[in-house]
Formats: C-alpha cells, sequence, structure tokens
C-alpha cells in the first residue's frame, strides 16, 4: 500500500462522485496529474477528524466549495494583491493554511494563510502524504482540531478553526484562542492581514477592517 492510499483509506467518505470529466487547469502545474489522479481515487475528502480538508473536483453534498470555485479570483485570492497567485490551492488544515502546487516549481507548497508566504514541503504527492501521516499532529492541526470537537461538537462544512488573535500577532495555539468561522471569510481576513504585513518591520503598528466594517 502506498502512503496516499494508506492516507484516502483513514479518510472520509469522497465529497464528490467520480469526476466527469478532467479539468483542463490541471495541465498548468507541475504535478496536476498526480493530483488529478488522487481525486479520480476519491473526489475530496477529509481526515484526521476534518483537520485536513482536500477540495473535489466537483460535489452535490451541500456546503461544500469544488476546487475550481475555491481557486476562483473572485472568492478570496484577490484579497491577497498578488501574494496568492500563481497556485492550485487543492486542501486545507485546520487553520486555513493552504497546501497547494504551482506552476513553475515542482512539488507541494504550503501556503502560509496569515504571511502570505508559500514554502515546497515535499517532491510529489506520494512524500507529501508520508509527510502528514508521519506528523498529522502538526501539518493538520490535529490535536486542537480533535479536542476543540470534543467539547463543542463536530465542525460544519465549510468552516476552520480561526484564531481570535492571529498566530503571527502572537496568538496562542490554544483552545481559547480559537473560534468556528467561514473559511471563506477566514481567507479573506488573512489576505487583508498578509497584505498590510508584507515588508513592515516588527513591532508595526497595523489596522484590520473585517468585511462589513463602515
Amino acid at each position: 500500500m502506498t502512503r496516499l492510499e494508506e492516507l484516502l483509506s483513514i479518510s472520509s467518505e469522497a465529497l464528490g462522485g467520480a469526476p466527469r470529466n478532467r479539468p483542463l487547469y490541471f495541465e498548468d502545474y507541475v504535478l496536476g496529474a498526480q493530483l488529478l489522479q488522487l481525486l479520480e481515487q476519491k473526489n475530496g475528502f477529509y481526515a484526521f477528524e476534518q483537520a485536513l480538508h482536500i477540495f473535489p473536483i466537483e460535489s452535490d453534498v451541500t456546503n461544500t466549495m469544488t476546487m475550481e470555485d475555491w481557486n476562483s479570483k473572485t472568492l478570496w485570492l484577490s484579497s491577497y494583491k498578488g501574494l496568492a497567485d500563481g497556485f492550485l490551492c487543492f486542501g486545507e488544515d485546520i487553520f486555513g493554511d493552504q497546501f497547494c502546487l504551482a506552476k513553475e516549481k515542482e512539488g507541494v507548497l504550503r501556503f502560509d494563510a496569515e504571511r502570505g508566504r508559500a514554502t515546497v514541503i515535499s517532491d510529489s504527492l506520494e512524500s507529501w502524504a508520508d509527510l502528514l501521516l508521519s506528523n498529522y499532529h502538526v501539518e493538520t492541526g490535529w490535536p486542537l482540531a480533535s479536542e476543540w470537537q470534543k467539547q463543542n461538537g463536530p465542525l460544519q462544512l465549510g468552516t476552520r478553526l480561526q484564531p481570535k488573535v492571529p498566530f503571527i500577532c502572537g496568538g496562542d495555539y490554544s483552545l481559547q484562542n480559537l473560534w468556528p468561522g467561514d473559511a471563506v471569510q477566514g481567507m479573506l481576513f488573512k489576505g487583508e492581514l498578509a497584505v498590510k504585513l508584507k515588508n513592515l518591520a516588527d513591532g508595526t503598528a497595523i489596522e484590520l477592517h473585517v468585511k462589513g466594517d463602515k
């Protein structure tokens, strides 16, 4: 059994039926063929008590975002003002940090949502699955996801655990600093945060505006 097969074996039911088509946009990314092969085996899923979320190509499940919708320029990507351009975000951890592919870099990258920075964490989907299975406590945020749900019940689809005080601003990785927020709204907020913090010296005061503020 490969590590990808092992990951699929411990994951939820698929979030969508077998894909009816092979989207052409996968061809734009270095590991696009590997990702498409994974989704043809299981079209989107959750794992590690929802700490890991992989987007489906298509889905009829309520409150389930498709990969194309999630990567739409009009959803949250534009809030990063170019910092998130060139990536295909195919999954996320419990805090909304993204797992993605790049057009010019080979490997799987982690996109730090609060910093607006991406780093390569594995050279293939198989090694990415091995990384998650070997260190899921850190790579997915599972301990806090598990404990929060024990105390509060299952997370609703389409939500992630959001920090009340952003981690980059000194917020703790603790239950007291977490609340279940809409995934899209969380990324919009983090995009504004990442843009404001770009090139600023440590300790610089910033002002943030939540959507809906006057």
